[in-house]
């Protein structure tokens, strides 16, 4: 049975509510109309990142995105409730329904062991699979006449800087998972061999993982100034929604480059009510 788009867009609702994490306190912050249309984008682009990180086999997993993809494809007589909300969207906001086919390749790379060997190849990957969705939450967030050229360039920069804090933040989990995101290239110039002890902890006899760390945050913070040049090109809640995405990944950021070791035993993370505040602050135009 085909769901109504009302029904559609509630099921985004809850997905994005349950799952979007992050992510929820800046989409929140939007009016209902763009609101809405954003938890649709996410509650697929939530689903093109599941296949990649779920328990199927390699083959299911692939499989399973060559289906999505031609699900897209025809995505105007979709009858899955997000793919109807997503179509809604697309006729409602100027949705590029392509970044969604980049960040599926994207997910492509994921599948299986990964070993990123230089930043070139990692800004390819992270442009893939974040930069596509900076660009999907601005054709919500809407833009001035003229600027979509530019403002389209920020948003994926923006996208790239939160991918690479992401990666930052999972760099334990990942190698466990047999990815390594980290430039292979830099890794051994710099004397750093990733691995974990006996109880799973990432190993750092000599301090050369915790330097490159710090190394890396820097350049993502970097990439943050270049795409917090979005903002300005927004609307007051579009921006505050921005800023408050944004914000939130940047104060993981902060912390990591401050304190690497907190990454060798865990997934940092921020408090439900440094999240909150980070939002308010975001919606008072002080944030970020």
């Amino acid at each position: 049975m085909t769901a109504t788009v009302t029904e559609a867009y509630a099921t985004c609702e809850d997905i994005t509510r349950r799952e979007a994490g992050n992510f929820y306190y800046g989409i929140r912050l939007l009016p209902r109309q763009k609101r809405t249309a954003l938890c649709a984008v996410y509650a697929l682009a939530r689903r093109i990142d599941d296949i990649g990180d779920g328990d199927l086999p390699f083959i299911d997993k692939e499989r399973a995105l060559a289906r999505l993809r031609d699900d897209l494809t025809r995505i105007d007589s979709a009858t899955d409730p997000v793919m109807v909300a997503v179509a809604d969207a697309a006729r409602r906001y100027p949705v590029p329904m392509t970044a969604f086919e980049e960040l599926v390749d994207g997910v492509q790379m994921d599948l299986g062991q990964v070993r990123i060997v230089d930043f070139d190849e990692l800004v390819r990957y992270c442009r893939l699979v974040a930069g596509s969705v900076g660009r999907l939450c601005l054709s919500i967030f809407g833009t001035e006449r003229g600027e979509a050229e530019r403002a389209s360039q920020y948003a994926d920069q923006l996208g790239i800087a939160l991918q690479q804090t992401n990666i930052l933040r999972d760099v334990r989990e990942d190698l466990l998972n047999n990815r390594i995101y980290l430039p292979t290239q830099e890794l051994a110039e710099r004397g750093v061999q990733l691995e974990v002890d006996a109880s799973g902890v990432l190993c750092d006899p000599q301090g050369a993982l915790a330097g490159y760390l710090r190394f890396a945050a820097a350049r993502a913070e970097d990439w943050y100034g270049l795409g917090l040049r979005l903002v300005p090109h927004l609307d007051r809640r579009s921006a505050a929604s921005c800023r408050a995405m944004a914000g939130i990944y940047h104060h993981l950021l902060v912390r990591i480059q401050r304190n690497p070791v907190t990454v060798y035993d865990r997934r940092l993370s921020l408090s439900a009510g440094e999240k909150a505040r980070v939002a308010l602050s975001s919606l008072v135009g002080v944030g970020g």
